[in-house]
């Protein structure tokens, strides 16, 4: 398996996801949710290819987490579709998951079989794998809450909308705490301790405070609606950061042990 051959699999993935969409729209939910659970199978397998062909966890670079992300995005989408019956989830879902299987296919990165020491932990992959579920989760309701927050008068906005959004939130906000917990127990085994403040450990504690803050501010503040949206806006802005955003700030470079990425 090779990364030239991602775009036999992205797209059958991709057509898979908007048949599954448009049954979800259509109220055909069997369909729906077998379609979508096919192109997931197909760019899982993808994935295994590729995993097996580095000899490693998919997980170095900037494109192998985006790989990630793609693959997330309609496992979150379907999950929600199968909890709360959101039929326009998957539409959702699909269109996020396609723009960054784009910017993969147009923009591929080298790919190969060389791990830092600190990568080869047993503790690496499901650090960054629940990583990339909350990232997409959290995506997920970000790009929602930010639609309505563009759209003032929308009829369609309402509590129903902000109770999916929330559920999301607590979602994503669990895994990303179970995130930084593995991540804690990878740095004492790693670099010797669990927490040192390292510029992309600063930001992850923002972005995690971030979406705390959202919860308690929609669970004190339950009608300032908007208010809170543009806290989630916020927060999903500091994740970036804390994502990739961190790579590039002089404070990081030649400092922060998290920029392997880009070696």
């Amino acid at each position: 398996m090779t990364w030239e051959s991602f775009v036999f699999f992205a797209i059958p993935s991709v057509l898979l996801w908007v048949a599954g969409a448009y049954f979800a729209l259509k109220n055909r939910a069997r369909i729906a949710i077998f379609l979508t659970l096919a192109g997931i199978f197909v760019f899982a397998s993808y994935i295994a290819g590729i995993w097996i062909s580095l000899e490693r966890p998919p997980l170095r670079t900037m494109g192998e987490t985006r790989l990630w992300y793609s693959f997330f995005l309609p496992v979150a989408g379907l999950l929600t579709y199968l909890r709360w019956k959101y039929k326009w989830i998957l539409s959702f879902s699909t269109i996020l998951a396609f723009v960054f299987i784009c910017v993969n296919i147009f923009k591929p990165e080298i790919h190969n079989k060389t791990l830092m020491p600190a990568l080869q932990s047993p503790w690496f992959a499901p650090h960054v794998i629940i990583y990339m579920f909350s990232y997409a989760v959290l995506g997920a309701a970000t790009i929602i809450g930010l639609y309505f927050l563009i759209r003032k008068n929308d009829k369609h906005f309402n509590e129903d909308v902000m109770n999916l959004i929330d559920n999301l939130v607590y979602v994503g906000t669990a895994f990303l705490t179970m995130g930084m917990l593995i991540g804690a127990i990878w740095a004492k085994e790693a670099w010797g301790h669990y927490w040192s403040w390292d510029p992309k450990e600063t930001w992850a504690a923002a972005t995690w405070l971030g979406f705390l803050i959202y919860i308690h501010y929609r669970n004190h503040k339950p009608k300032k609606l908007r208010n809170a949206l543009a806290v989630l806006v916020f927060s999903f802005v500091l994740l970036q950061v804390c994502w990739y955003g961190i790579n590039y700030l002089p404070s990081a470079k030649g400092v922060s042990v998290h920029t392997y990425s880009l070696d």
